[in-house]
């Protein structure tokens, strides 16, 4: 018994000598916490009493794990814009500071990831471990910082390429009346980045689950979900969320462009945003201007868009591509926010209703589309089907005339023949982008008149049939469709050369002289 004691006795002697050195090397440090409290809540936004320190745009705790950002900076209140469902939330809830700004989690974990703006995973594929954040509102490369736009970022649309090409760094909108196909050609454009080393992220706000669904599951069956990131908000989210997403996307592209990679990145839609912006405004009381949005809606989208560049090789070359996608109402583009996105970006493809009817996909509208930059970026092979674009509006305008019934001379048939098979040829079923080759042998055959003896019946066969002899064509012949030089003539002949061959086959009256 007394050896039993003897060990207790030295067993509490030790625990108290434990305590005391703790007691001494304890630091004693007094923790201040500035905290707030709600005063009213409504659709997104709260209202908060107290926090005299907070900053502009710093991100506040509510409680069960929700954020705000601290908006609008009254004498006596603070206008927040809530993160999440306002449902959670009571006049009376304690709110804190956090001292920072609102960030997103950003590296190579994203990569094949569904997540919302707060960086959270929606896909059911666990927590995204990542070692780096960065915050969703971040100032623009300077202009010292950039370079020109001369890499081209093939879409694999016929159309795009060719007529309204768009190069690495450059912003072109996409805009038309709802179901038109708009988004669709941000897929197709996503899907030919296959094997190219570029990150593609898709931003979608405020897009009905169901179409979410939908992207997702073409760009997983097509596998492009191994290079592309998805950011989503949906219709049911709150508009805080809405208007952080397409900043939240863009500072995870400016991580990778920082790496010096590119990125294309697809705003689906800007339409959304503006009204998310516009609802926040209006519960915030912020006097309206133009259709009720508020005077600094052209800033919010300025200020988004001119993050997206090609950066100069000394900060590694890396560029952001952006697609934004406006929907207009009864093809009416001179509204307020398209003319505003217009004026911002470097150019647009414009979708028409009319064409979409009519079965013309994708149902780009050549004369009201324009890349003002991309043609610097473009491949210089495609200079050869330079002419392309004025043989197609000859045809529209002539088109028109010939519906009334007037009788046309022979030369004016001859360009309404030529131009019926290019409209043929311009169609491209959805998700399936063509390679350089495949487009450029269908479009030379086009231009050099070679289809012109096709009858239109025979079309669709005669394009299959150029698509399969993109085999046929020699290796020095496809190196000279990507080498940044005119196409050399003789390259260009043995090009049509196999188009006469292979048509033969199609169309044996077809005759082989070619139109210069």
């Amino acid at each position: 018994m007394t050896m039993f004691s003897g060990q207790a006795e030295k067993m509490i002697d030790r625990a108290f000598e434990a305590l005391e050195n703790s007691r001494e090397n304890h630091d004693f440090t007094l923790s201040i916490k500035e905290t707030g409290f709600i005063t009213s809540v409504s659709t997104g936004i709260v209202r908060v009493n107290g926090l005299p320190g907070v900053g502009f745009e710093e991100l506040l705790k509510f409680p069960n794990g929700l954020f705000g950002i601290a908006y609008n900076l009254d004498e006596h209140e603070i206008g927040v814009i809530l993160l999440g469902e306002d449902s959670l939330l009571h006049v009376g809830d304690q709110v804190e500071r956090t001292g920072r700004v609102t960030d997103i989690a950003v590296g190579n974990a994203l990569i094949g990831r569904v997540i919302n703006p707060l960086g959270e995973a929606m896909d059911n594929k666990g927590e995204i471990l990542t070692g780096q954040r960065l915050p969703i509102e971040r100032p623009a490369h300077a202009i010292m910082d950039r370079q020109a736009v001369s890499v081209p970022l093939q879409t694999g649309i016929k159309v795009i390429d060719a007529l309204i090409p768009i190069g690495r760094g450059q912003r072109e909108l996409i805009l038309g009346d709802r179901q038109t196909g708009k988004t669709a050609i941000a897929m197709d454009t996503i899907l030919n980045q296959r094997d190219k080393n570029v990150i593609c992220i898709y931003c979608a706000i405020g897009q009905r689950a169901s179409s979410v669904a939908k992207v997702r599951a073409n760009l997983e069956e097509n596998g492009a979900m191994d290079y592309t990131i998805m950011v989503v908000t949906e219709g049911n989210n709150s508009p805080g969320l809405k208007y952080i997403c397409p900043y939240a996307a863009t500072s995870i592209a400016e991580y990778f462009m920082e790496q010096g990679r590119d990125v294309l990145i697809v705003y689906d839609d800007l339409t959304n945003h503006a009204r998310a912006y516009r609802e926040l405004s209006l519960l915030l009381r912020r006097p309206p201007g133009r259709e009720a949005f508020p005077g600094d809606i052209f800033y919010i989208h300025s200020r988004l868009l001119e993050r997206s560049t090609r950066l100069s090789a000394k900060l590694g070359g890396g560029s952001i591509t952006a697609l934004p996608i406006i929907e207009t109402e009864a093809q009416n583009i001179s509204a307020y926010i398209p003319t505003n996105l217009i004026s911002i970006t470097d150019g647009q493809i414009y979708l028409s209703p009319k064409l979409f009817e009519l079965g013309i996909l994708p149902a780009v509208d050549v004369g009201k589309s324009v890349s003002r930059v991309g043609g610097k970026a473009q491949l210089p092979a495609y200079r050869a089907i330079a002419n392309l674009k004025l043989d197609y509006a000859q045809f529209e305008e002539l088109e028109s005339f010939s519906r009334f019934g007037t009788r046309m001379d022979e030369n004016t048939m001859k360009i309404i023949e030529h131009g019926k098979r290019i409209r043929i040829c311009l169609k491209q079923q959805e998700l399936h982008p063509m390679s350089v080759p495949e487009q450029f042998i269908v479009l030379l055959a086009l231009t050099a008149g070679i289809l012109d003896r096709i009858p239109v019946e025979k079309m669709q066969q005669a394009q299959d049939a150029l698509i399969e002899s993109v085999r046929l064509i020699p290796a020095d012949t496809l190196e000279n469709l990507f080498a940044n030089k005119k196409l050399p003539d003789q390259h260009r002949q043995v090009l049509l050369n196999i188009a006469e061959e292979v048509l033969q086959s199609v169309h044996p009256q077809q005759a082989t002289t070619t139109k210069d």
